[in-house]
């Protein structure tokens, strides 16, 4: 049952007190239930998850809400108050109470219990005489503090004046219960010795040089003379019930207080448990949508790569293709110059003609042996394009592309003109001059020969044309990155998506923040330059290639060698500086392999990649475009 659904209406602070008696005589009567299976539980926090309290943790919760709870209102205050009275009254013969620490008892508990002492405990010494070689001694604190030290004492005060002859003593001993029970055996062991006060009422008007000693009490404080002066000024009169009883309230709002933070703290905690829920909700879907973006990227680069193997291999077939037709073509002239071998002239002109056709063949043969070399030459070309078809830009590729279809063109009229040169000879040869149908063939193949000529010409015109118009562009783009890089270099600060980045150096911030760990701030500076540029020369040892090749799915692949001396002295370091170090290391071996020095170079912060002058010139015209709007607006 809630009891806050009992009463819409609530009340203030000052009526917790009057309010409180209510609730309290319904647990009595039994309409609320504070023991259930043999468990307590609040009945005021229904909606608590924890309900199986022990007794003293309830009696904490209930205190801890009445007494000390901020956010809780007057009446759930009372409603706590008038709980934590019920365990106390009602609930606390059935239930184990805790144990109540002991507390030293009185050397006289019947009596005595109520006698008035002087607080902080403090005992007595009279009748001190004081004798011409021993008068240092006794007025030396220190003197009495040993003495008595098995007692002790914290302080030692001497009373004496030069007209008496005896000196009396106040002994202080600790405040606490403690410094009560070594007051009391002081005084016992002076009675133990007919030595106490009782003995020195008696034995007063002649005492002899014996000491005398007690525990301070009300009648010492309220007597004449200077001690009496002293535990006034001093100390207090308290009975030994008055201390108990203080120290009970104080151990009682010591306890509510506690239990009033533990009940806090228990709030807090929900709370940050549920942020914590919140937070690794949160952090799973983050961690789902990062595996699918890296499982598309792995299947796109699959693709790539597919295509790519696709595209050699389709290349590959293409060159094949075209050497085993002109292997066809060459069997077909070695055909022909065994015919013509075969065939002896009778006549002087006739031998004079096959020496002629003789020394054409060979000449035709010389011209597809240039081809055919000409043609291993452009499928090395090709190979050697296909390997660095991945770092060409896509308008370079279509150039070269471009070039390699007009080589293929090339080639092919120059077989074709060979073909039809051979065929013309052939007919010279063998045709009669006088047959008009083989004149106009031989005419027809003539004028199909200076035509492919003519094709051949322009052809290579036109390919002289777009290799100068390549390599003036590919100059032209050169000079531009370079006056790029030099420009951004002075203009673009840190923070900016495109800049210039030294490609193959270090960042020196890793090596910075472990030196500051490992040396003082005026030495890690100096520590963290020489150990970074240690490790940039290194870097430019041509002979430390710490790199091995790997093959995954069928391609290879160069990745760092963890075997390597260096590479395990450098994870020694730290994995903050073996990133930096291996950073600058793959980027040396990816851009400048051969050199292995810094250069700079256009860079694509956002992406992690080398910028191209499309993104880098839209950059700068964007910026100088704001710069407009913020120059218009102003």
């Amino acid at each position: 049952m809630d009891y806050s659904s009992q009463e819409e209406s609530d009340i203030s602070d000052s009526e917790i007190n009057e309010y409180l008696e209510k609730p309290y005589e319904e647990l009595r009567a039994g309409k609320y239930k504070v023991r259930v299976n043999g468990t307590l539980r609040c009945p005021f926090c229904s909606g608590k998850k924890k309900q199986d309290y022990k007794h003293k943790d309830l009696l904490q919760h209930a205190s801890g809400v009445g007494k000390g709870s901020a956010n809780r209102s007057a009446k759930q205050k009372a409603n706590h108050l008038a709980l934590a009275k019920y365990l106390e009254v009602d609930l606390a013969g059935g239930v184990d109470k805790p144990q109540r620490p002991v507390l030293p008892q009185p050397v006289n508990q019947n009596p005595e219990q109520e006698d008035l002492y002087v607080w902080p405990w403090m005992g007595i010494i009279v009748n001190i005489v004081m004798e011409t070689k021993d008068r240092g001694s006794f007025l030396d604190s220190g003197y009495w503090l040993k003495r008595f030290a098995v007692f002790k004492p914290v302080e030692v005060r001497i009373f004496w004046n030069e007209e008496n002859p005896t000196a009396q003593a106040v002994v202080k001993f600790n405040k606490d219960w403690n410094g009560f029970m070594q007051a009391s055996e002081f005084e016992k062991a002076f009675d133990a010795d007919h030595q106490g006060k009782r003995h020195w009422i008696a034995r007063k008007e002649s005492p002899g040089l014996r000491i005398y000693g007690w525990f301070a009490r009300a009648d010492d404080n309220t007597s004449e003379g200077p001690i009496g002066e002293y535990l006034r000024q001093e100390g207090k009169l308290r009975t030994v019930s008055d201390i108990v009883q203080e120290a009970a309230q104080s151990k009682n709002h010591v306890v509510a207080h506690l239990a009033s933070k533990i009940d806090m703290k228990n709030e807090d905690l929900s709370e940050l448990q549920c942020k914590f829920n919140e937070t690794t909700m949160s952090l799973s879907r983050m961690l789902e949508e990062k595996d699918r973006l890296h499982y598309a990227f792995v299947e796109e680069t699959r693709k790539m790569q597919r295509l790519a193997r696709d595209n050699v291999r389709r290349i590959l077939e293409e060159q094949e293709k075209l050497s085993c037709e002109l292997e066809t073509k060459k069997k077909k002239l070695d055909s022909w110059s065994k015919q013509l071998n075969k065939r002896e002239a009778l006549t002087e002109r006739e031998r004079q003609k096959l020496d002629a056709d003789r020394q054409q063949n060979d000449l035709r043969n010389n011209s597809l042996q240039l081809a055919s070399m000409e043609q291993k030459k452009a499928d090395e070309n090709v190979l050697r394009l296909v390997e660095e078809q991945k770092r060409e830009k896509e308008e370079a590729l279509s150039k070269i592309l471009q070039l390699e279809k007009q080589l293929d063109a090339k080639q092919k009229l120059e077989m074709e003109i060979e073909d039809l040169k051979g065929k013309l000879e052939v007919m010279k040869h063998l045709g009669d001059e006088d047959d008009a149908a083989v004149q106009k063939k031989m005419k027809e193949m003539n004028d199909e020969l200076e035509s492919k000529i003519d094709d051949l010409d322009e052809m290579e015109s036109l390919n002289k044309t777009l290799i100068a118009k390549e390599r003036q562009s590919n100059d032209e783009l050169q000079e531009a990155r370079r006056e790029l890089i030099q420009g951004l270099s002075d203009l673009i600060g840190a923070g900016t998506n495109i800049g210039v980045k030294r490609l193959g150096e270090i960042d020196p911030k890793p090596f910075q923040d472990a030196c500051k760990n490992k040396f003082p701030l005026e030495e890690a500076q100096v520590e963290a330059s020489t150990l970074c540029s240690l490790w940039q020369e290194n870097l430019k040892a041509t002979e430390w290639h710490p790199f091995k090749i790997i093959h995954v799915e069928g391609t290879p692949k160069e990745i760092i060698d963890e075997e390597d001396e260096k590479i395990k002295s450098l994870k020694e370091l730290g994995d903050e500086i073996y990133m930096a170090v291996t950073t600058a290391l793959k980027e040396l071996n990816e851009y400048n392999p051969s050199g292995r020095y810094v250069i700079p170079d256009l860079w694509n912060f956002k992406e992690g990649r080398k910028a191209t002058l499309k993104e880098v010139i839209s950059y700068i015209v964007g910026n100088i475009r704001r710069l407009k709007r913020k120059r218009t607006q102003g």
